[in-house]
């Protein structure tokens, strides 16, 4: 009996993705502070990101490689990084990294996993190295497309008929958002060019600077609302699922259009 392929998602841009066997982590941060970042949802459990088979990294922001929640997931860990991020992760400890670059593709298990292109500006700021900045397509039974952080790009198009569910930005970590990202909009008209059954709004509502949570709080919730509303108002037959994070997706049931569990 094939074993049961399902997302969850973990808040900001760290998902647990389960296809073909193979338990696969995005961008993981798992703490509740990162920088000057608080985390506003709930605390991860530890059981959360157990088991990992291998850590998929899209880019080198503090936002998505959090070296201290690498640590947590273990030195030894398989780190698929970005062309240019293997020496930095290399040099702060971690034994199995491997660099892609857009077309790339590895297999974890029975899963395939084919690296893409992202429009993101991915080097480490103020002084860290610079890397290219990656999205994922994830497949077993069905295909998971992980964009990372991205802003819209006509390319995006190439996997139009190919992605079952796409985990789209929608918004970043702040009050405002900056060159480089999706907005509910772009995201939208990314949902347009994908055309995937189901669609799903990550990277909203988990980080905020830290003494700032008062200044446009709705930037906290409103984003996946707007998206999910936009994506409708188009037509396009793609469903929209709204998670919170801890929430999983079983990707049968969702297909066939049943709710999250």
């Amino acid at each position: 009996m094939a074993a049961t392929e399902r997302l969850t998602w973990l808040g900001h841009a760290t998902v647990v993705v389960e296809v073909a066997g193979a338990r696969l982590l995005t961008d993981p941060v798992l703490r509740n502070r990162v920088a000057h970042l608080r985390r506003l949802s709930p605390p991860l459990h530890s059981a959360a990101s157990a088991d990992i088979d291998a850590v998929l990294v899209s880019h080198l922001h503090f936002d998505h490689l959090d070296v201290p929640s690498l640590r947590r997931l273990g030195r030894s860990i398989p780190l698929f990084v970005p062309r240019g991020a293997g020496r930095f992760l290399r040099r702060v400890g971690f034994t199995d990294v491997t660099e892609l670059g857009a077309g790339d593709e590895v297999d974890v298990g029975r899963a395939r996993v084919t690296a893409l292109r992202a429009d993101h500006d991915g080097r480490r700021r103020p002084l860290g190295p610079a890397a290219e900045t990656l999205g994922f397509a994830l497949a077993g039974e069905k295909t998971v497309y992980f964009a990372g952080d991205t802003d819209l790009f006509d390319d995006m198009a190439s996997l139009a008929g190919l992605v079952d569910v796409a985990l789209l930005p929608v918004w970043g970590w702040g009050p405002t958002l900056g060159p480089g990202h999706m907005d509910p909009a772009a995201a939208a008209r990314a949902v347009a060019l994908l055309r995937p059954r189901v669609a799903v709004p990550i990277h909203w509502g988990t980080l905020f600077p830290v003494g700032l949570e008062h200044l446009r709080r709705a930037a906290l919730f409103e984003p996946p609302r707007a998206f999910a509303r936009l994506v409708a108002e188009a037509g396009d037959d793609v469903v929209v699922r709204v998670l919170s994070p801890g929430d999983s997706l079983d990707l049968d049931s969702a297909l066939d259009g049943d709710a999250p569990r």
